[in-house]
């Protein structure tokens, strides 16, 4: 409802400095490891079925099947004993029985596999179209899996090795590449991604051309300065590891006790909302925000994107999805609408925002607020959270699309 006041308090993802830097604090490169400690060797880590059963005369592999039943490759079937007595510990882990352990003949040993699987390892993933080399439990072979066209080149590194092609398995895969987060380098640069300004980490909102300026929209308390332009420079996904500045604030209205609606003593906008133009060098996508694994399961890996096909608001009681750099893609319904919110800790009031009922956390401020799941009307960006001093929160606030376009400008988004 129009002009509804509301006092609750709210803290932003960047707002409450502390809060902000808390996410700055996660790992950005890796750390100097500790000096190893060296200890007896025992005969394998008691999870590790096969490194148990290294000592076994001819073991060959060893694996659960697809009806959970343990299986063990040895050359020799009277060394069953051997292999029960070595497997013990893990097959009590399991709640098996020794007795439910099928024996198959092997082939080769487990060292044979081991000495090819080296071999291969050096051989083969140096030449284009190998993915992986494994000592394979299950079949009792090396198993290689290359890219599709790449299997008679691979053959023949085989064959050049010296390892007999019977002991081989080839099977095409895909190539596997590092895992893209949220808070990774991605370009073309989408909605929902880590980006850094000086000091803090906030998420990148979505993209947006405003007279003929490629930008991209994030809260204005992700700016130096919240209200007014400072031309704050932002990074993605940090400076320390990616130095090159992405974009420059360019839009950032200031805050006014002149606002119709805005009480006493204090100062207000209709949106935390600020623009950013592109450098010339940064690749973006517009219409474009990061798609990760699931809704409300705390992934920040992405997997697509969700494509902006309309603008729009969301009615009390509607379904919306917002995209953070800190909980990912969460899901929930709009339990107010047009409220006025007094910004804990400050004299800002933020007029006629909407309220959500969803995990959120510190650092997911500037991130997109969309209706759908594939093809989603965007609905404006999240800024405000009821955290707590762990940055966790279950409801957030966020600027309608109609309140940031009144103040920035006409946008194209898609």
């Amino acid at each position: 409802m129009n002009g509804r006041r509301f006092f609750q308090a709210f803290t932003a993802g960047a707002l409450l400095l502390a809060g902000a830097c808390s996410d700055q604090n996660e790992p950005v490169a890796p750390t100097q490891p500790e000096s190893p400690s060296f200890q007896p060797a025992i005969q394998g880590a008691t999870d590790d079925p096969v490194s148990l059963a290294r000592a076994v005369p001819g073991f060959g592999g060893f694996y659960l099947d697809d009806r959970g039943i343990p299986v063990v490759y040895l050359k020799n079937a009277a060394e069953r004993g051997n292999a029960e007595r070595a497997l013990a510990p893990f097959l009590r882990a399991q709640g098996l029985a020794a007795s439910q352990l099928r024996v198959i003949p092997a082939r080769y040993d487990w060292a044979q596999l081991e000495r090819w699987s080296a071999q291969a390892s050096t051989g083969v993933l140096g030449v284009p179209g190998g993915v992986f080399v494994d000592a394979d439990e299950a079949s009792n072979r090396v198993t290689i899996g290359v890219e599709r066209g790449a299997s008679a080149r691979i053959r023949g590194v085989v064959a050049r090795l010296g390892i007999p092609q019977e002991a081989v398995v080839v099977q095409e895969t895909e190539p596997i590449r590092l895992a893209a987060t949220l808070r990774g380098k991605v370009r073309p640069a989408v909605g929902g991604l880590q980006i850094n300004f000086p000091g803090f980490l906030c998420t990148l909102g979505f993209n947006a051309v405003r007279n003929g300026q490629r930008s991209f929209i994030t809260a204005s308390h992700c700016t130096n300065h919240q209200g007014g332009v400072e031309a704050t420079p932002y990074y993605q996904p940090l400076q320390t590891t990616a130095p090159t500045k992405i974009a420059t604030e360019v839009s950032d209205p200031g805050y006014s006790p002149n606002k119709t609606g805005c009480p006493v003593g204090f100062r207000c906008r209709f949106s935390d909302a600020s623009r950013a133009a592109y450098a010339s060098t940064t690749t973006s996508s517009l219409g474009k925000i990061a798609k990760t694994t699931g809704p409300n399961n705390g992934s920040v890996t992405i997997n697509g994107n969700f494509s902006i096909t309309a603008e729009g608001s969301a009615s009390v009681g509607q379904t919306v999805g917002k995209v953070g750099r800190t909980s990912g893609w969460t899901t929930g319904k709009v339990t107010n609408k047009c409220v006025n919110i007094q910004v804990t800790g400050t004299d800002i009031v933020q007029l006629c925002q909407n309220i959500v009922s969803a995990r959120v956390r510190s650092g997911d401020s500037g991130g997109p607020v969309f209706k759908g799941s594939s093809n989603v009307t965007l609905a404006g960006i999240l800024w405000g959270c009821d955290c707590n001093q762990n940055g966790v929160g279950t409801l957030y606030a966020y600027s309608p699309m109609s309140n940031i376009e009144r103040e920035l400008g006409a946008l194209t988004t898609f």
